[in-house]
């Protein structure tokens, strides 16, 4: 007599995900996801549900109170950031552990903001308002952005999404990123021919992730090869420009700066870069827009629906 066939073993259940926002923003999940919700400003959940988080999104601006849950999640195996850098995410990811980032989240805002700095900064936007506080007419000529050179230290999406709102001001472009390649609108040259490609430009603008290979990327000598009166945009990580350095060129009056990330950061009263000369200072807002919230969650869903399937992740930048 054949033996009866066994039945089939129940598929293991999918680890838990832990997201920062609940079922009103996220909707609903993919079938065998479920989900616990933690925003990184209230206890973190307890160990129970830790030990079967399998895909942990880090809440946006709470980032640094999730790092130390990544090492006490057993089960995990996706961290998925809602920012576009991962610096600090990288030292505390545990091994074996993928590691995805917000890349297309933060384009547009970022952009925007650098535009919008690089006018203030020409067109001395805060000067006008100081002057309206004071009730001065302050009249005359100012820079325009027309028929200047502005260089983009990073081309990837933000960089690229800088350049498309750029262009309609009718300034000249130039493209530097880690590596060499070509582009429709022309060449994105690497790195090391900064030196050469410094000293025409009339803005700066950095947009690069902050590695061993850009931290104090902007130091002494890169500053000392911009141009007299040329200003700085850093739109990246502060630790990207040496503050030292770039204090002692504001100091001086030779060079100019619009800052919307800084280091230290946050900027600590009395700071000297609050009252350098030239200086416009943002709060690391790049990111924080009414565009963010739409996208992440646009991100997450489909994240979330690849993890269920099995499918490849987007953006992965370690695993």
């Amino acid at each position: 007599m054949s033996a009866t066939p066994a039945a089939p073993r129940p598929a293991a259940p999918l680890p838990t995900v832990l997201l920062p926002y609940g079922p009103a923003e996220t909707g609903e999940l993919p079938p065998g996801l479920t989900a616990h919700h933690w925003d990184g400003t209230t206890p973190p959940p307890p160990q129970e549900v830790l030990d079967a988080v399998g895909f942990f999104a880090l809440p946006y601006l709470n980032t640094a109170a999730a790092l130390p849950l990544l090492s006490r999640m057993p089960r995990l195996q996706v961290a998925q950031t809602l920012s576009a850098g991962v610096d600090d995410v990288l030292p505390a990811l545990p091994p074996g552990v993928t590691l995805c980032n917000a890349r297309g989240v933060h384009d547009a805002s970022t952009a925007e903001l650098t535009v919008a700095l690089i006018l203030a900064a020409l067109r001395d936007i805060p000067g006008f308002v100081r002057g309206q506080d004071a009730e001065q007419w302050r009249s005359g000529f100012y820079p325009a952005l027309a028929d200047r050179t502005v260089l983009l230290v990073g081309h990837g999406a933000i960089g690229a999404a800088i350049e498309d709102r750029l262009l309609p001001f009718e300034c000249r472009v130039r493209r530097v990123a880690r590596t060499a390649r070509s582009t429709p609108r022309g060449p994105v040259h690497a790195l090391p021919e900064l030196p050469e490609l410094l000293p025409d430009a009339d803005v700066v603008v950095l947009i690069v992730p902050l590695t061993e290979q850009t931290r104090a990327l902007a130091d002494q000598d890169f500053l000392a090869r911009m141009k007299d009166g040329a200003l700085l945009v850093n739109v990246a990580r502060g630790p990207v420009v040496d503050t030292g350095a770039l204090l002692a060129e504001l100091e001086s009056g030779r060079l100019r700066a619009a800052l919307d990330v800084t280091d230290p950061e946050p900027l600590p009263p009395g700071h000297p870069l609050w009252h350098a000369p030239g200086v416009l200072i943002s709060p690391h807002v790049g990111g924080s827009t009414s565009a963010f919230l739409p996208r992440a969650l646009r991100l997450l869903s489909d994240q979330l629906r690849r993890y269920a399937a099995g499918e490849p992740l987007e953006n992965r930048i370690v695993g």
